[in-house]
């Protein structure tokens, strides 16, 4: 079996190069019918007041997005694996729970997670006044840092007709060494 490029080494390394992995997760989540209103949970908090998004779960497109990027960069599957619709354990589980879940598994795996970064896109709720609130929350629940930023798209898509939500992230893990070889 061949040693991959990035485990090998070379004659005046003692240790092989440890390479970190990236990976990028999406959400996206329609606004619930006013028939059937929810509570609106975004980047681990509750949004009172604000229409809630339709999902299996809390619909917390931050967190999904975040455990998607996990995911990803730890090469896993993505959050439809591990906590899918067909999955009714997590019909309506909150999206810290599915995030710390998700970063659990991937240290399982044999990685360290360095950091998440969310970029949400939506008109509302207004993100700023609660972000460092947020981001408190969310980096509890990986237990490494989580920046979260948003954008508005100018009332221009789903998201800027108030229609949805959306986010993007991306994590950063590196692989232990002693599980590289």
């Amino acid at each position: 079996m061949s040693v991959p490029a990035w485990a090998r080494h070379s004659a005046d390394q003692e240790e092989a190069v440890i390479i970190p992995r990236t990976g990028i997760g999406v959400d996206v989540h329609a606004f619930s019918p006013a028939a059937a209103p929810r509570p609106l949970w975004l980047g681990g908090l509750l949004w009172e007041g604000e229409r809630g998004l339709a999902g299996h779960s809390d619909a917390d497109a931050v967190a999904h997005a975040a455990a998607n990027a996990l995911f990803s960069a730890a090469g896993l599957g993505d959050l439809g694996t591990h906590f899918g619709t067909d999955r009714p354990e997590y019909a309506g589980a909150s999206g810290t729970t599915l995030l710390a879940e998700a970063a659990r598994i991937v240290r399982e795996a044999g990685f360290e997670i360095g950091n998440v970064a969310v970029q949400l896109v939506c008109q509302r709720p207004k993100f700023g006044p609660r972000r460092a609130e947020a981001e408190r929350v969310l980096s509890e629940a990986v237990g490494a840092p989580v920046g979260v930023t948003a954008a508005t798209t100018d009332h221009l898509g789903f998201t800027g007709r108030a229609e949805g939500i959306a986010a993007i992230a991306t994590a950063l893990v590196v692989p232990h060494a002693q599980r590289q070889a």
